[in-house]
């Protein structure tokens, strides 16, 4: 059977041995440098799905490929659902993890309802027809970072039903049940309708 190629419009290692792990063999998983665009994708959009979409539409347009887009935020509620689209660069520009998680741990302190949740939106432009997919998990902002595993607001993060971060599981075990895999799984079982 022939494999499937998509550019996930992404340079973040993370992301792409993420989705990698999570589509399988069948799909060959590009990145945007493997591709030659060197573009800066402005994400403009007030939402993550616009992001997504923005994306996806921006590699598809002018390199004429299957894309794979996903813009994914942690909304927590007693901040009012923030960083959510803005998760990425919650503490300013350049993007620095560290920063975003003392910004989110200064701005709950005192706050008894820590409430969160990962949300992930995917737009796949898959032989010009463009599909989305979403997915979430819900769990707590914790007080402190544990965990060395994972990247972003993972070491905060406390998934419903577990007593450790996504930074103190493993990759294999994060990629069962995060916010990206929950959206992936619709991807693929939609992907399987189209073999």
């Amino acid at each position: 059977m022939e494999k499937i190629e998509f550019c996930l419009a992404s340079n973040n290692a993370h992301k792409i041995e993420e989705l990698q792990a999570m589509l399988g063999e069948e799909f060959i998983i590009k990145t945007m440098n493997d591709i030659g665009c060197q573009d800066e994708i402005e994400e403009y959009g007030t939402t993550l799905e616009q992001n997504s979409k923005i994306k996806a539409d921006y590699i598809h347009e002018k390199y004429h490929i299957n894309v794979i887009a996903d813009d994914s935020g942690l909304e927590i509620e007693a901040l009012g659902n923030q960083p959510g689209v803005y998760s990425a660069r919650y503490a300013g520009e350049p993007t620095n993890h560290e920063a975003n998680i003392e910004k989110v741990l200064t701005e709950m302190q005192g706050k008894t309802n820590r409430n969160a949740k990962f949300r992930t939106a995917i737009t796949m432009i898959l032989n010009n027809k463009t599909s989305f997919f979403e997915g979430e998990i819900s769990g707590k902002i914790i007080t402190e970072c544990i965990g060395e595993g994972g990247f972003g607001y993972d070491p905060i993060f406390m998934p419903d039903g577990f007593d450790i971060t996504f930074a103190e599981m493993s990759s294999q075990q994060k990629n069962q049940l995060s916010h990206r895999a929950n959206a992936i799984k619709k991807l693929l079982e939609y992907l399987k309708t189209k073999k």
